[in-house]
């Protein structure tokens, strides 16, 4: 069992808090286990089962090859949205969503070449060649693509999922993954709407240590699905290698054969 999706591992970290009862989606109800001052407390014991459906759907993607894209604008989970997502080798946008990052992922992709292109011209010094004017309005454009672009770097295609920490902060990227039927995984707090998500993690997406345990348990998932299709691919490595084995053994045994018939002896003539 992944150490995230234990109950005490939940506890520890928080995730039961919700917001404050008047703030509620009625549509949580199912996921609450009793109000306590006035703050909606979410029930840990469905909570675990779901967070471990969303890390099993996310280790199957990734061993398909498959990619997540973090997306948490909120201050308290900016930080970790893009640490993790770093750490497993996953895409990231934790300042602003753009409008038509994904629906309109053929104008971002262009501006992602640019964003390299303009990094390029920065890491070779050519900007120290421009006019003082001509290159701080270049440095200026290229800090600002970074800070919104930079974590989809090296995205050339739609991501495989999205995971969302705190649904309703992010409901355009919510609404743009709906619209293309990407799969969204989201930590859904208590104010939130359960049906804008495909799997729903029930928790606390304020506390930052919450989000540091839930966003690094789909990390690890990630990274769990990037090793077993490293080894799946070792192995097909290893079944082609002893493959073309086979086939030069063969190869030199009919070579070997052709050249034993080249050299056998006619047949000796006898005196009648």
């Amino acid at each position: 069992m992944p150490p995230q999706a234990t109950l005490k591992a939940l506890l520890e970290a928080g995730v039961h808090f919700g917001h404050q009862a008047k703030r509620w989606n009625p549509k949580m109800k199912p996921y609450i286990f009793t109000e306590r001052n006035g703050i909606h407390i979410i029930d840990l014991q469905q909570t675990v089962p779901m967070v471990r459906d969303a890390h099993q759907f996310v280790a199957d993607l990734s061993a398909r090859g498959g990619r997540v894209l973090f997306v948490g604008t909120k201050k308290q989970a900016q930080e970790v949205v893009e640490r993790e997502a770093i750490r497993s080798n996953q895409f990231f946008v934790n300042r602003r969503w753009l409008g038509g990052t994904l629906t309109n992922f053929v104008t971002i992709r262009n501006r992602l070449r640019y964003m390299k292109q303009l990094q390029g011209q920065r890491d070779r010094g050519e900007f120290d060649l421009l006019p003082k004017q001509e290159a701080a309005g270049k440095l200026t454009e290229l800090e600002k693509l970074e800070r919104t672009l930079g974590g989809m770097r090296d995205m050339t295609q739609l991501p495989g999922a999205v995971f969302v920490v705190d649904p309703k902060r992010e409901h355009l990227a919510i609404h743009e993954a709906r619209r293309l039927k990407i799969p969204i995984i989201g930590i859904t707090d208590t104010n939130c709407d359960p049906d804008d998500v495909d799997f729903l993690i029930p928790g606390n997406d304020d506390a930052i240590r919450s989000v540091r345990l839930l966003a690094a348990g789909i990390a690890d998932a990630a990274l769990d699905g990037q090793m077993q299709l490293d080894i799946a691919k070792a192995e097909q490595a290893m079944d082609r290698g002893a493959e073309d084995e086979v086939e030069v053994e063969s190869a030199y045994a009919a070579d070997d054969a052709a050249l034993f018939a080249a050299e056998e002896p006619a047949g000796v003539a006898t005196a009648g």
